[in-house]
């Protein structure tokens, strides 16, 4: 397989996966692995500060992917900030953006995060299935509301930081289910979380670029290999994005629950067999 289309290849992965709750990160770590054990890539997945940065880049082009879906949102809390609805909005994305960085930060200076390797990948995976079926039989039958509270704020910025500490829990995953398991509709929780994921998935993807200018690896970047796959990203977050806002209307999770859970047995059997 040429490293072009590799590159393409883990874009669209990261794109398709990065908003649904599956866990970009699980899905990312089996293909790179098989990649790397085939000499595919080979300058850039070594390198864990490359692989590091190629892997932020596309996930910001995929959170890039979704500004022009929910353009009436940003553009009010831009340009009509004087509406109460948009300076509300902006507040609480505001909060939950912050209350995810600051805790965040600090657990990763505690070391308190699981590595991205494949056994606890795996097992959040696996979890994270049985999670989103408890979630869905428990609000099946009760009231829910669109109405977003503070209380809910908190519990998004919660939900990205179990995110951020179980790597393969997925960040639209968390914060969907903790939203809908306080009563959130599941269209309102979807569209927050998707917004929310713009903001940090930029700010993550900035702080990485810094990381990494210091460390002196954006010299020896492949940036032609980082643009298609940036590109592969984008598109198919945009599309995968499109198609869930309408999916959530009628639908419920349990189809990616069970999607979960054999990809987590699969990763587990593999890792048992040496694999």
């Amino acid at each position: 397989m040429p490293d072009w289309l590799a590159a393409i290849i883990l874009g669209l992965i990261e794109g398709l996966t990065e908003f649904i709750p599956v866990s970009s990160t699980g899905h990312l770590l089996i293909a790179e692995d098989l990649m790397q054990k085939r000499g595919v890539l080979h300058a850039l997945l070594t390198d864990p500060i490359k692989k590091e940065l190629f892997t932020i880049i596309i996930q910001s082009s995929a959170a890039l992917a979704l500004v022009p879906l929910f353009w009436r949102k940003f553009s009010g809390m831009i340009f009509a900030i004087h509406v109460p609805e948009n300076r509300q909005l902006l507040l609480k994305l505001s909060a939950a953006f912050l209350i995810t960085c600051i805790v965040g930060m600090a657990l990763k200076k505690a070391g308190l995060e699981l590595p991205e390797s494949a056994a606890p990948v795996a097992w959040a995976t696996l979890i994270g299935g049985f999670v989103i079926f408890g979630v869905e039989a428990w609000s099946r039958n009760r009231p829910s509301t669109s109405n977003l509270s503070w209380t809910l704020v908190l519990i998004f910025a919660v939900g990205q930081i179990v995110a951020m500490v179980f790597p393969g829990a997925s960040r639209s995953g968390s914060t969907i289910m903790f939203a809908l398991a306080l009563g959130l509709a599941r269209p309102a929780a979807t569209e927050f979380s998707f917004l929310l994921g713009v903001p940090t998935l930029l700010a993550a993807g900035g702080y990485e670029l810094l990381k990494a200018a210091k460390a002196g690896a954006l010299i020896g970047m492949d940036w032609n290999l980082v643009i298609l796959g940036m590109i592969a990203s984008a598109i198919s977050a945009f599309i995968v994005v499109r198609w869930l806002i309408h999916f959530v209307q009628s639908h419920t999770f349990n189809g990616f629950a069970v999607y979960r859970i054999v990809l987590g047995l699969a990763l587990l059997a593999l890792i048992a067999w040496g694999l």
